[in-house]
């Protein structure tokens, strides 16, 4: 849950002068920040990688359906082995992160299986790696107009394509991320 003066729980929105390929045109989801650092999964980086394999590499069984052919997404540059569930709040789970109320991150192998079986969350995305920040760095990136955040919304983690979640969390802020020039500075 989220502590006063951090962005726990809040959308993470590349300024378009990110030029990080990292980066660039994305939105996370903030999981984890605190006085040592943040942990963020990003929400609209598709990688070829389809559900299918992972369900493969971990020798579950899945039958054949949409969840086969869902897309994993490219969580961050570190530790791109290591797998999230982002998911609303349902059922319990060996290592789960909760986030807010409504939404919680699941690291442990069970709700994999429980999802092939068509008993796990019904919104829920996977994701593989992760962006991580040491204690201070992201909010000296968010002084240096790197990047903005915003409430988090089910849709845009949920509904939304992945190719229209930046702008719409720009949109949030009424922002519209496309009009603003990639070069900035401070007053």
């Amino acid at each position: 849950m989220s502590n006063p003066g951090y962005l726990s729980n809040q959308l993470l929105i590349a300024m378009p002068s990110m030029t990080d390929p990292n980066f660039s045109q994305t939105v996370a989801l903030i999981c984890e920040h605190g006085p040592r650092g943040a942990l963020a999964l990003i929400l609209n980086k598709p990688l070829t990688m389809r559900m299918g394999e992972i369900f493969e590499q971990l020798e579950i069984e899945l039958a054949d359906g949409p969840l086969r052919d869902r897309p994993v997404l490219r969580g961050g540059p570190m530790q791109t082995d290591r797998g999230f569930v982002i998911h609303r709040a349902q059922g319990k789970w060996d290592s789960t992160l909760e986030i807010s109320g409504d939404l919680h991150v699941t690291t442990s192998r069970d709700i994999l299986c429980a999802m092939a079986r068509g008993a796990g969350p019904e919104n829920a995305l996977v994701a593989l790696g992760y962006a991580g920040w040491d204690g201070g760095q992201l909010e000296e990136e968010i002084r240096a107009n790197a990047w903005l955040n915003a409430p988090v919304t089910t849709e845009i983690l949920f509904d939304l394509p992945f190719e229209a979640r930046w702008q719409a969390a720009g949109r949030l802020l009424g922002v519209e991320l496309t009009r603003i020039s990639p070069l900035s500075g401070n007053a």
